[in-house]
Parts: structure tokens; sequence; C-alpha cells
């Protein structure tokens, strides 16, 4: 089988032929021309009920990605981007520009998804379990990201909530990025510090 053989059209309110996943692909959802994906299963935990809840622009690869988002998430994708493995977990907005390319094992995330707070996390803990209601969560943080043109990310990174990351920036693999990274550097390490340039 070819590489190209794996790829089908995102097409939004479609079902992929052959693909192992039997879910769809979400109508709310506006997408370029020549993006592709490799399965459905991509949305599987995409909750987002904004009209869009992603934006995603032309000749993107989606390449066993995963773009979950809670009700009022919103991620947008620019041009000529390819994210595989990835994963984008969204609770308000993650916003990525073009030519940006995102490796295996990587994670974006705009909030922690739990309170942070001992007493706070308990709570949550007990609000979410299978007895628990919903309903009574504690409030969580939640600060969009943005990664700007031209940015590569290393396999295993991890960019989180509120992160701003300049234009043709690098991420070094494994690298967990809590604060923003400037245009043109790179950054490694945990937490992600700058790579000082020689």
């Amino acid at each position: 089988m070819q590489t190209e053989d794996l790829f089908q059209p995102l097409v939004p309110g479609a079902r992929l032929a052959g693909d192992w996943y039997q879910g769809g692909i979400p109508a709310t959802i506006v997408v370029g021309e020549n993006t592709v994906i490799d399965s459905a299963a991509t949305f599987k935990h995409f909750f987002s009920r904004r009209k869009p809840g992603l934006v995603i622009g032309h000749h993107v690869t989606l390449c066993r990605a995963s773009l979950a988002t809670e009700t009022e998430g919103l991620i947008e994708i620019g041009d000529y981007c390819y994210l595989s493995n990835a994963a984008l977990v969204c609770s308000e907005r993650i916003t990525i520009g073009s030519h940006v390319f995102i490796a295996g094992g990587v994670t974006i995330a705009d909030s922690d998804f739990h309170p942070i707070a001992p007493a706070a996390r308990l709570a949550d803990t007990l609000a979410t379990s299978p007895l628990g209601n919903h309903q009574h969560r504690p409030p969580v943080a939640s600060r969009p990201v943005v990664i700007e043109n031209g940015v590569w990310i290393g396999f295993n990174a991890t960019v989180m909530k509120g992160v701003h990351v300049g234009e043709n920036a690098v991420i070094e693999a494994g690298a967990v990025v809590i604060s923003d990274v400037p245009a043109g550097r790179t950054v490694a390490g945990n937490p992600a510090k700058l790579v000082e340039l020689a």
C-alpha cells in the first residue's frame, strides 16, 4: 500500500471509505482544499458545539492525530500544516498558523482540565466520578494557545495553556513549554528554556 492510499479528503459530515473507526467527520467544521486525513478517529473526542468548532486551511495532513474539544472549544489550523500522531486538547481556543509541523506524541492543551488546588481537585474528582454530579465541578482555568507560522514542534513535546509560540520558533523533542517562545528561537527541556545561539 502506498502512503497516499492511507489518506482521504477531509469533508465535513462525511464518512471515510474503509475506515476502521465507525464515526464520521463532524459537519460543524470548515475545511480548505486538498486537506487530508487517515481516519475519522481524529474526532473521537471532538465535542464542540460551535459552528464552526474547527477551521482548517488548505493542504493540511492529519495523520493519526486527535482533535479533542470541550463543547465551547475552537481549533484553528492554517495552511500547509502536518500533524502526525499529535493531540490538540481544547477547552477554549487553540490557534495554529501555516507551515507548522507537529511531530508524534506532541500534546497542545489550553487547559489543565482539572483544578490545581488540592481541595478543589478532590471536589472535581468526586463530581466527575460515576456517582458524582458533573454540575458541581469547580471552575477550571483555560487560556488560549497560539502557535504562529513556520513553527516546528518535536517528538513528545508539550505546549501548555496560555503559551504563545512566535513565528519560525523550534520546540525541541520532549520539551514542556509553559511560557511564551520568542519568534525564531529554539527551546528545550522541562520546563523549556531558550537554547543559546552559537
